[in-house]
């Protein structure tokens, strides 16, 4: 069931990356606050829903136990968040999902077990694929640029500090995500229903902080029910996260470069809806990566 879980995870968060890049405003400063409140209000209803219908009680020392995953992953997806402002979505969504094979490559460091030929073959595919596909985006949009004389929004900018931005994402995703796979599979610190509530109530708590920051401190205008574009992005990336822990607590060092993979899924509809380029290189590209993944799901099967 993981392979199944981690397919889910990875289409819920294709999608969502396309409702981010809809609903950051490059000229609003604030814009990646106001997509944490969302996230967070969604992934709070959802973990309250969650522990009410299978009649679950929250201990709060779970919360403070799996805060050091959850800190990596907030601080990771806020990073991602100010960097949709200034950063194409086909290029900062491979960049920073490279982060699947930052962590593949630490939990086998640390806690290596023995690959078939298939797992080993289909998680290098992937991860390439991922990589050469941001490598592919960044060579294209500056080719792009310097040939444009035409004014570029300010989120399709690229420079030093906008590439930046999902690098550092894609550090901090690794190392979340790296710790995650000790906690739920390797060493089996926490269960999956415990995590999934934590990182929920923490990411809810920091919508809380931010939601007073922006309207008591700085009194900016927001109105929850007017962020149609945020709120499907959090439903779609509260609905992965809930795949996710599942799929990472039964095979941590597959599941993490295969979730990666949802950068694919993010560069076909920002190509169908946002209308961003793609060239052969870039199918040839995505058809690799989908081999990678059907080569996890027949070894899944054997």
């Amino acid at each position: 069931m993981w392979f199944a879980f981690a397919l889910l995870t990875t289409l819920a968060w294709g999608g969502a990356d396309l409702f981010y890049k809809k609903g950051t405003d490059s000229d609003d400063k604030y814009s990646h606050l106001k997509i944490v409140v969302m996230v967070g209000l969604v992934m709070g209803i959802h973990a309250t829903a969650y522990m009410l219908f299978k009649g679950l009680t929250f201990d709060p020392i779970d919360l403070v136990k799996y805060l050091p995953v959850s800190a990596f992953y907030i601080l990771s997806m806020a990073i991602g968040y100010i960097g949709l402002r200034y950063i194409e979505l086909s290029i900062a969504s491979p960049v920073q999902n490279s982060s699947g094979a930052i962590t593949a490559i630490l939990l086998f460091i640390f806690f290596p077990r023995e690959l078939g030929v298939i797992h080993i073959v289909g998680v290098v595919v992937i991860s390439l694929g991922v990589i050469g596909l941001a490598v592919l985006e960044k060579r294209a949009e500056t080719e792009a640029l310097k040939a444009s004389n035409v004014q570029i929004d300010k989120k399709y900018q690229i420079g030093f500090l906008a590439i930046t931005f999902p690098i550092l994402y894609c550090i901090f995703d690794g190392l979340g995500t790296f710790a995650d796979g000790i906690y739920l599979d390797e060493l089996q610190l926490i269960g999956e229903d415990a995590a999934l509530i934590a990182y929920e109530y923490t990411f809810l708590i920091c919508a809380v902080v931010s939601f007073v920051f922006l309207k008591g401190v700085k009194k900016v205008p927001f109105n929850i029910f007017n962020e149609r574009n945020k709120g499907c992005a959090a439903i779609l990336e509260t609905a992965g996260q809930f795949f996710y822990v599942f799929a990472m607590a039964k095979n941590a060092i597959i599941a993490a470069p295969l979730i990666a993979s949802y950068s694919i899924v993010s560069v076909i509809l920002s190509r169908i809806f946002l209308k961003e380029k793609l060239s052969r290189l870039h199918y040839a590209v995505i058809v690799i990566v989908m081999i990678g993944i059907a080569l996890l799901g027949l070894a899944d099967e054997m």
